[in-house]
């Protein structure tokens, strides 16, 4: 297991019952560098969407907890946030969630000259996903999506 996944393994346990105590859920975690900055991210939600008091409250719980447990050895940044309208969709846990909904997806490389497809979520396995498109049924190997994430339609 990477260091990365280490952290955000690690983080997860610590994150867990401090949302059972908040009533939110753990939507994602994760451990990134940008820039010269490492961000510890942690990405919380609840059916009627979290406010700016439920991230407040995970964020000092879950400091106080990492800085008791004191596993990661460089500095970082520590973010509480909702996942957003247009989240992304990492896990099967989210793609299951959201089957049935417009997505939206993002080739690492040019599909018939296309890179960006959307289209409603269909079904998804551990080699595919598919949509269902204006064209028609259309699968899309996982290892070739860069991105795929809700699609904001306004």
């Amino acid at each position: 297991m990477s260091k990365r996944d280490n952290y955000e393994a690690k983080t997860e346990e610590l994150l867990t019952p401090i949302v059972e105590q908040y009533g939110v859920s753990i939507y994602d975690v994760e451990y990134v560098k940008e820039g010269s900055d490492w961000y510890l991210r942690a990405y919380i939600d609840k059916p009627e969407g979290v406010n700016i008091q439920d991230c407040e409250n995970v964020s000092r719980a879950l400091s106080d907890a990492l800085d008791r447990e004191d596993f990661m050895e460089e500095a970082y940044i520590l973010e509480v946030s909702s996942p957003g309208l247009g989240r992304t969709l990492k896990k099967d846990k989210h793609l299951e969630k959201s089957i049935g909904q417009e997505v939206e997806i993002k080739l690492y490389k040019a599909v018939d000259k296309q890179k960006e497809f959307s289209g409603i979520l269909k079904s998804f396995d551990a080699d595919v996903i598919t949509l269902e498109m204006e064209t028609g049924e259309k699968t899309f190997s996982r290892s070739d999506i860069g991105l795929i994430r809700l699609a904001l339609d306004f």
